[in-house]
């Protein structure tokens, strides 16, 4: 049995028993069979489908953006943000995929020559808990656009979000069984991998999780995308407009009270504008209000897992023990998943929150002197997810940029995912894209035709 609890309240929401090993094959082959019927329809049809499902969801945003709140306590603000970006990737590929999936004519030695994209099959998604239906509709849009079918194996501590995303593909008018919610555990996952149907898995997760997805991919031969951790570096210049900075920073670090893989967590400042940027962040993160996610004056709800918490208290507790110094937080609410968001200065690079992902509202400062240097702090992780520089000189950002280690970096702006854009990793953060033409052409065949 696997139990879904509310993180605010600590009461129980619902119980939800596994699919036994029989049920989920069967599962797989209704998906598969639903894929020979789906593929065979034009991008326009799939495409007034996907226009229907964004009406419905903004319809349903309301109650939506609730069930996302009670189930991993993000605010309320927060999760009625992520149904209308739902909506909109729905929007932006069935508008967009026949444009960009139209054949490409190739000059070569033959009268014609051209490479065409056809679908592949059924797709597996492991999705994660702190966008629950973001991350799926970011995965699904693209992927059944393009003429595959998809299952999805959700977190189960948001299983009923993906209970409620298989509906609404059956209200929005979808074929029964091309989009399917699998309520299995962790060890199912390989039993989904090896089923013939599946032809490629997409996860979101840590990087732990990535690389068991991807050892099972490879030894079943399925392609993988991952897009996992992040410990994405914010680098600050002089020149910056340090109020825009920190403030962007800051939101930045505590949206979905910080468990996001791409938000800011390692802040670089150059020396002369370090005291005061620290300072201004103390500041701010002082002033958030933590209290109920459901009401829309609060700035941060409770993290989602008891496991979590405990996790990040021992990374902040070891760094401090080892010398780093606590400017502000650093401590949870008693008796709550409420962690006060803290900030670190003095951090160096054998500290856990210096070489792990913190995966919650602490703000890490580092000092650089110079742009050089900037780069160099940038670059020492393991992880390449995203970035930000902050400066007015543009032409300098843009060869910064081309510098740094991860596969996107946001001048002046937060770092975020924009379905107009490819998203993805590097490093120990994952291959592959979403988003994007780059995202919606992952899982299909690329198929060469040449003509004499």
């Amino acid at each position: 049995m696997i139990t879904t609890t509310n993180p605010y309240t600590g009461q129980k929401i619902q119980d939800y028993t596994p699919l036994t090993r029989q049920q989920l094959r069967d599962k797989l082959n209704l998906n598969h069979q639903a894929y020979h019927d789906w593929k065979k329809l034009s991008y326009q049809e799939r495409g007034k489908l996907f226009l229907r499902m964004a009406d419905l969801l903004r319809f349903r945003q309301e109650s939506l953006a609730r069930l996302i709140t009670s189930e991993m306590g993000k605010v309320i603000t927060e999760s009625k943000a992520e149904i209308e970006k739902c909506a909109w990737v729905c929007e932006y590929y069935a508008n967009k995929t026949a444009e960009i999936l139209q054949k490409e004519l190739i000059t070569s030695d033959a009268s014609s020559s051209f490479v065409t994209f056809q679908p592949m099959g059924t797709v597996f998604a492991i999705m994660p808990w702190n966008f629950p239906f973001w991350q799926v509709f970011r995965a699904a849009a693209p992927t059944m656009m393009a003429g595959n079918t998809m299952v999805l194996k959700h977190a189960p501590n948001v299983f009923g979000c993906g209970e409620t995303i298989e509906k609404l593909f059956i209200e929005a008018g979808f074929p029964k069984n091309t989009f399917n919610h699998l309520p299995i555990e962790v060890p199912e996952s390989e039993t989904v991998i090896a089923h013939p149907a599946i032809c490629g898995v997409t996860i979101t997760g840590s990087s732990r999780a990535g690389k068991s997805v991807a050892a099972l991919s490879g030894k079943y031969l399925k392609k993988c995308v991952l897009e996992l951790g992040g410990s994405d570096p914010f680098i600050v210049l002089n020149d910056a407009d340090l109020n825009q900075a920190c403030r962007t920073g800051v939101c930045s670090r505590t949206l979905n009270s910080g468990q996001v893989c791409i938000s800011a967590k390692r802040f670089i400042v150059e020396k002369e504008s370090y005291a005061d940027f620290v300072e201004s962040q103390k500041l701010i993160l002082e002033s958030l209000v933590l209290g109920d996610p459901m009401l829309p004056e609060t700035d941060m709800g409770p993290m989602a897992r008891e496991d979590l918490v405990t996790q990040l208290e021992q990374q902040v507790n070891t760094s401090v023990k080892m010398g780093a110094k606590l400017i502000t937080g650093g401590y949870r609410l008693k008796n709550t998943l409420f962690y006060k968001p803290t900030l670190l200065t003095g951090v160096t690079a054998d500290m856990p929150v210096y070489q792990e992902e913190t995966f919650g509202p602490v703000s890490v400062i580092l000092m650089a002197d110079g742009i050089e240097e900037a780069v160099k702090i940038a670059n020492d992780t393991p992880m390449g997810l995203g970035a930000s520089i902050w400066t007015q000189r543009l032409d300098l950002a843009e060869k910064m940029a081309l510098e740094v280690e991860a596969g996107a970096v946001f001048i002046n702006g937060i770092t975020k995912s924009d379905p107009r854009l490819p998203f993805g990793g590097t490093k120990e953060s994952g291959f592959g894209r979403e988003l994007g033409s780059y995202g919606l052409k992952e899982f299909l065949n690329i198929k060469t035709i040449w003509i004499k």
